[in-house]
């Protein structure tokens, strides 16, 4: 089955019609995991030139809002969009270059973190960010520290 044709049924399964942007939208977050819109919105102007980025920012929140995609805002970074939902998976992201990875649950079942106390409330899931040096950030400079994130969030200048 070809990513149109996944992306076709993903949406009629949601109830959503099966546009040509949401498709592409599709399309080129299964080529690009942890995309933000400016990285879908090239990759969508590809095969339909005229979108605009208004017309992406309606189809991301339609999907997102189906379950269809997973919109995650790590600390200093623009919104991102993958195609893996539903699984409570967690990310690591370098402090250097941005660069986001998944990491599974690492014990437990969904939410894979119980809190010391959850005042009341009824857990549906956890959100965890690692940060960190990717690989490539780690050989380019080997002696250097991840580095924590600064005081505002963001990534700690290279």
């Amino acid at each position: 089955m070809t990513v149109s044709q996944e992306g076709a049924a993903m949406l009629r399964a949601a109830g959503l019609r099966v546009t040509q942007q949401r498709l592409a939208t599709i399309a080129a977050l299964a080529e690009r995991p942890h995309a933000d819109t400016e990285d879908v919105h090239r990759a969508v102007r590809a095969t339909l030139p005229t979108i605009t980025v208004q017309s992406l920012y309606v189809v991301l929140a339609a999907l997102t809002e189906a379950g269809l995609i997973r919109r995650i805002e790590p600390a200093g970074s623009p919104a991102r969009y993958e195609l893996r939902t539903g699984d409570n998976h967690h990310h690591v992201v370098c402090t250097r270059c941005g660069a986001i990875a998944d990491v599974d649950c690492a014990v437990g079942h969904a939410p894979c973190l119980t809190p010391s106390h959850d005042h009341g409330f009824a857990i549906a899931s956890a959100e965890v960010t690692y940060w960190g040096l990717c690989p490539t950030c780690a050989r380019t400079d080997p002696d250097a520290a991840p580095g924590p994130a600064t005081p505002s969030g963001t990534p700690a200048p290279a």
